[in-house]
């Protein structure tokens, strides 16, 4: 199995960016099919993206498309999700996730998640 740990989320003006980390440890992180999600407070957990074992593919949510990427590091063990232009709806805690066969935006498919890190938009 894999152990993940995402960082870097803080507080950012809107207009900002920011670029949240996920470093995951235990088995070969190529394995592995990466995503992002993340949950605002009183809502359901949302889709934010995907990104393949290689890291040829990505899938996007219609609300982050042209503002964030997903891109990986394999020898590093990371997936990161760089986040531009950045909204106040953006604000929610973010979740990376992995599975050994799941590519794909549904949540109940991951069967490996890291604790969260916070983002807040806020001026």
């Amino acid at each position: 199995q894999v152990q993940l740990v995402e960082s870097g989320g803080r507080l950012v003006q809107p207009g900002g960016s920011l670029t949240l980390s996920c470093a995951a440890s235990g088995r070969t992180f190529s394995d592995y099919a990466m995503a992002w999600f993340r949950q605002a407070p009183g809502k359901e957990r949302e889709f934010v993206g995907c990104i393949s074992w290689g890291g040829d593919r990505t899938l996007y949510a219609t609300s982050v498309k042209g503002r964030f990427t997903i891109s990986r590091d394999n020898a590093k063990n990371t997936v990161y999700l760089q986040m531009n232009t950045l909204k106040p709806e953006d604000t929610a805690a973010y979740y990376c996730a992995g599975d050994l066969t799941h590519y794909g935006d549904y949540d109940g498919a991951y069967d490996y998640w890291g604790q969260g890190t916070q983002v807040t938009v806020s001026s």
